[in-house]
């Protein structure tokens, strides 16, 4: 094994943050300000960088992305936080129930 294969690798890590506000305002063609919004209502938390700015996952951004989607079809931006956590949540329940059955091992 060589030295770069034991190091962990930020590339493939969903919770890295590794997109700034802006760049992922871009990607997701919103503005800074409705990352925020889910900041404060308390569906995705940042991490922070040295500086105190804003850093976002490739996880949160997907998160993000079902808000906007949800908002855009005229969801209260409330409404799509709570419906996102209790998707994220069943996926998770989902997930650990085929574990528990033992249905990754059939596959």
């Amino acid at each position: 094994m060589s030295e770069a294969d034991s190091q962990p690798s930020n590339f493939d890590d969903e919770d890295y943050p590794a997109y700034t506000m802006g760049r992922a305002a871009e990607m997701l063609g919103t503005t800074p300000g409705f990352l925020r919004s889910l900041d404060e209502a308390k569906l995705i938390t940042p991490q922070r960088s040295e500086g105190g700015h804003r850093r976002y996952s490739r996880y949160q951004l997907r998160l993000a992305a079902r808000a906007r989607e949800l908002v855009d079809n005229g969801t209260a931006l409330e409404a799509a936080c709570r419906i996102i956590i209790l998707e994220d949540q069943l996926a998770d329940a989902l997930r650990i129930n085929a574990e528990l059955r033992g249905d990754d091992e059939q596959s």
